[in-house]
């Protein structure tokens, strides 16, 4: 069953934080069966508090989904998106 990451960014605080963590993901996109659907497009909340931006990248199964999000790959890049900006990230099973 496909697996979904949803990223939401909340609020940037590091604008310069956010582009290395732009460059140290783009290796990560090719594994774990990742495929990136949405990425920063035109979104508008009709629910909740407002968003700078959503991600959705699809993974075939959430072992390949956790397996990305814990790689030390990502987890090198993800320390600079700590650092840039505050988001929500939702793992979710699709149907």
């Amino acid at each position: 069953m496909s697996a979904y990451l949803v990223f939401t960014k909340e609020k940037t605080l590091d604008a310069a934080e956010l582009a290395i963590y732009q460059q140290k993901i783009l290796p990560t996109l090719g594994t774990h069966g990742l495929k990136t659907l949405v990425a920063y497009g035109h979104h508008e909340v009709l629910e909740g508090a407002a968003t700078e931006g959503v991600v959705i990248v699809e993974f075939p199964n959430t072992t390949e989904a956790k397996a990305w999000y814990n790689s030390p790959a990502y987890n090198e890049a993800r320390e600079h998106r700590f650092k840039g900006a505050e988001f929500r990230c939702v793992l979710v099973e699709g149907i």
